[in-house]
């Protein structure tokens, strides 16, 4: 499914940002394509807008978006042709770009595609222009935060007046999101869950000190160490929460084994330490109707680390980053609770070390921020290509962890 997701990366690179409720729970997923200017006088024939276009043909957008509403910058070519538009589990919304508003006929496209069940918006929308006369015919208008918070309010005001449901986007600190609170912004566009975003200090559940302590001592495989299966089994064993997840995981249709396992001890050695690591954080992350988009993030990250560093030590560091986000606990009191070692430490409490640059690039990439991610010195294709692999094999974890949660 990967080869769907990014089937010639060299030209093109998928972007997907999710779009979140006032309470952070996931409403879908902001999908665009960036392509590479042409390289050769033979690819000049073909413009962007066509290559683009060509890319969302290709695309699988329910794996990048789940069973969520998928909002997609289209191209011209989407909003003015009979092109087949793609079908979503949880639908599809056009963001319609500023330039389509110049065309004569932008509002007969627009009122037909609404007639044909399509949700619309417009993108990067700023009163005062030709994209004003579009509001009366779309359900949503995304209004950019980095144009100041005057141009952003006047933007507001005036979608509001029309009904038209608010997206904010770049929301990345909560400065942000106390704007977006003040003037009734609906949806959210940014960071799942924002690095700046306050921690909280509370006591752990007992069934959480029992994760965080399985993650230990599994992440002993990930620096090289070997894992004490023995005390991975006690453990286990002395949670029934954990045991019955583990028992259920190693029998569930995801590794179709031909007999029943019983013991938790072959569980444990079948299973391995990075399914094992999945179904700790699964645990953890256990809030309310967005448990499967929360654990989709925490995964995906994780993933999308171990893919890029080659190891497992970086799917602990990438794993550890997203629970600590997802949940807002304090880096270093997640670090003191699992004991991992200063290599991960170091990764996730200051984003350096050995594995500090990965996660960086991970962080900067699901925040949009591609200057930062080469800056970390990891190409910023390869980090495209590694970080939308992992959201289908996260999607399929999730898919699995659920069934067994």
């Amino acid at each position: 499914m990967s080869s769907t997701l990014l089937p010639t990366l060299s030209e093109a690179m998928v972007r997907r940002q999710p779009v979140v409720r006032a309470d952070r729970t996931v409403h879908g997923y902001a999908v665009s394509v960036v392509v590479r200017p042409p390289k050769t006088r033979a690819q000049e024939v073909r413009s962007i807008d066509d290559l683009v276009h060509e890319q969302y043909e290709r695309l699988d957008l329910a794996t990048l978006a789940g069973t969520l509403v998928v909002f997609v910058r289209a191209t011209t070519a989407m909003c003015t042709s009979d092109w087949p538009l793609p079908e979503t589990p949880g639908g599809l919304i056009l963001e319609v770009p500023p330039a389509f508003a110049g065309l004569p006929d932008a509002i007969e496209h627009l009122v037909r595609l609404r007639a044909a069940g399509v949700g619309l918006a417009l993108g990067d929308f700023q009163p005062g222009g030709a994209q004003d006369a579009l509001l009366p015919h779309v359900d949503f208008a995304k209004v950019d935060l980095e144009r100041g918070t005057a141009a952003a309010a006047a933007a507001i005001s005036l979608a509001h007046l029309h009904a038209v449901t608010v997206v904010a986007e770049r929301v990345d600190t909560e400065a942000a999101v106390t704007f977006c609170a003040a003037h009734r912004v609906e949806l959210l566009q940014g960071p799942l869950f924002q690095r700046d975003a306050p921690t909280t200090t509370r006591e752990f559940t007992a069934g959480e000190q029992q994760c965080f302590g399985l993650l230990t001592l599994l992440a002993r495989a990930g620096d090289g160490g070997e894992v004490d299966y023995d005390a991975v089994v006690a453990m286990i064993k002395s949670d029934p929460e954990l045991t019955m997840r583990v028992l259920h995981l190693v029998n569930s249709a995801a590794y179709a084994l031909r007999g029943r396992v019983d013991s938790v001890h072959q569980a444990v050695v079948l299973l391995g330490p990075v399914p094992l690591s999945s179904l700790a954080a699964a645990a953890i992350v256990h809030a309310g109707d967005h448990t499967m988009s929360g654990l989709w993030f925490v995964l995906t990250r994780a993933t999308a680390c171990r893919t890029l560093a080659g190891d497992d030590a970086a799917y602990t560091v990438g794993l550890l980053s997203a629970v600590a986000s997802q949940q807002r606990i304090a880096p270093a009191a997640l670090i003191a609770r699992t004991g991992v070692s200063a290599d991960v430490a170091m990764a996730v409490e200051s984003l350096s070390g050995t594995y500090g640059p990965v996660l960086a690039a991970v962080l900067a990439y699901e925040e949009n921020d591609f200057s930062t991610v080469e800056a970390t010195g990891l190409p910023l294709f390869d980090v495209a290509r590694g970080y939308l692999g992992a959201v289908t094999d996260a999607l399929g974890t999730v898919t699995t962890l659920s069934s067994v949660g």
